[in-house]
């Protein structure tokens, strides 16, 4: 939960009122290797902050094959839809790659958090706002990238996650098979 609050801290102030109101409002929770903080299809109620362990995001192709669009790593805001009063139901699976750890809030009480914090839109913006440009930074350049490269920049933009996660799931999100991932980590060696 204080690693919650350090990061929001980074983005706004706030007084120890508002902050025992969040830590009133928040659940921690547990996910274990493999299960699903949302799942596609059904509607989420759950907003969540990650602070230990790795989750992706991912979805079913025409073909049948699971396609890894993005990993969430510790310290990531996981928020839904355009807006908290929205009911949002994903096209996409949220899976922790290992065991994790998340700071939670229900939908009502994020918006009483929302509703009560002055300034609390303000910082979440900006959090969103980080995050979108992280995502983007990493995903953009992959698409004009050689197999080798993309690899080589997967590795160092996620240094501490290479070998947390699996091949199959790596070579996924890079766009390649995993027998070509597997070439070009020996060739690279």
């Amino acid at each position: 939960m204080e690693e919650f609050i350090e990061y929001l801290l980074q983005f706004g102030n706030l007084n120890q009122q508002q902050i025992g109101l969040i830590k009133k409002n928040a659940q921690v929770i547990e996910l274990q290797k493999d299960h699903y903080f949302w799942e596609a299809g059904k509607k989420i109620d759950f907003v969540g902050f990650t602070t230990k362990g790795i989750l992706r995001v991912y979805y079913y192709n025409n073909q049948g094959e699971e396609i890894t669009r993005y990993f969430i790593e510790e310290h990531l805001l996981i928020l839904y839809g355009q807006d908290i009063d929205s009911t949002y139901v994903p096209s996409e699976y949220l899976q922790a790659i290992e065991k994790s750890e998340l700071v939670t809030f229900s939908k009502k009480h994020w918006k009483e958090i929302s509703d009560t914090i002055i300034g609390w839109d303000t910082i979440i913006q900006k959090i969103v706002a980080r995050q979108h440009r992280e995502k983007l930074d990493r995903r953009s350049q992959l698409v004009s990238q050689d197999a080798t490269t993309r690899y080589l920049e997967f590795m160092e933009k996620f240094p501490d996650l290479v070998n947390r996660i699996p091949l199959s799931y790596i070579a996924s999100y890079l766009g390649i098979t995993q027998s070509t991932l597997s070439r070009i980590r020996n060739n690279i060696r």
